[in-house]
């Protein structure tokens, strides 16, 4: 109950309560970005983004939470159409990548492949191994 409840806090306030909040929100931003190429959250993609998180986070269970909470916020933002499209979070990225050059070495190529395993249909597949292209030039460009 009390880890919870601290959990939520850190969420509301992570902002000022969370060390390296920006770090987290861009590799959030980067994981939303290939888990909504295809608008839909599918539980195979609940389970490897947990498993990717928990990678990122190997001694931190409570960031790792965080950060797959902060993943399903931006992609229910992205679905709701509630001031963020997915175009609008490509830019984000693509921003923050060339103005904090550290961040494209959080771009993990390898666990983002890892998506293209769920089950989707041809295109989606395309779209999504398009957008994880896009990433991957991003990490080459400012890295």
């Amino acid at each position: 109950m009390v880890k919870t409840l601290r959990r939520k806090v850190k969420k509301i306030f992570r902002e000022f309560l969370l060390y390296h909040n920006n770090s987290l929100e861009y590799r959030a931003k980067v994981l939303t970005l290939v888990i909504g190429a295809n608008g839909e959250m599918s539980e195979c993609k609940e389970e490897l983004l947990l498993q990717a998180a928990c990678n990122i986070y190997k001694n931190d269970e409570e960031r790792c939470e965080i950060l797959v909470e902060t993943v399903q916020e931006y992609f229910r933002k992205i679905i709701t159409n509630n001031g963020l499209d997915f175009e609008h979070l490509v830019f984000q990225v693509e921003k923050e990548t060339r103005d904090v050059k550290r961040f494209a070495q959080k771009i993990d190529i390898d666990a983002l492949m890892k998506f293209q395993v769920c089950e989707m249909n041809e295109d989606d597949k395309i779209y999504q191994l398009r957008v994880i292209d896009f990433l991957a030039d991003l990490k080459k460009r400012y890295a």
